[in-house]
């Protein structure tokens, strides 16, 4: 399943097809509360991808660039929940660090207003 240099990683059909109870392997809950917009990240130390089809998949996703658990669950054509459990466990085993935005810059700073102004013109 490994993608080209610079390429994103292809997800085939066999992981839109798999139940949500065998990805989560039965589980209801997962163990980080997470969100659509929590951005994940593959830890940088992590040389190997995770054992099973979803997880590395989710990995491949993750690397080098941190990606949403809504994008996640999107591009592995599977429900959230399901999604988040998967991210949750990685995060527990250490394959995944959440990528958390910078919290020293302040709200109203116009400098921050500016660059998010930019940000959305080049939408």
């Amino acid at each position: 399943m490994m993608a080209a240099p610079g390429q994103p990683p292809f997800i085939d059909d066999g992981i839109a097809a798999l139940r949500p109870y065998a990805i989560t392997q039965g589980r209801t809950a997962p163990t980080h509360d997470l969100d659509l917009i929590t951005l994940v990240k593959a830890r940088s130390s992590a040389r190997n991808p995770p054992q099973g089809l979803v997880e590395e998949a989710v990995f491949l996703l993750c690397h080098p660039e941190a990606c949403s658990v809504g994008e996640l669950s999107a591009r592995l054509q599977q429900p959230v929940h399901a999604v988040k459990i998967v991210v949750s466990d990685l995060l527990d085993q250490g394959f995944l660090i959440q990528a958390m935005p910078d919290k020293t810059a302040e709200a109203t700073d116009p400098a921050v207003l500016e660059e998010i102004l930019a940000g959305l013109r080049a939408l």
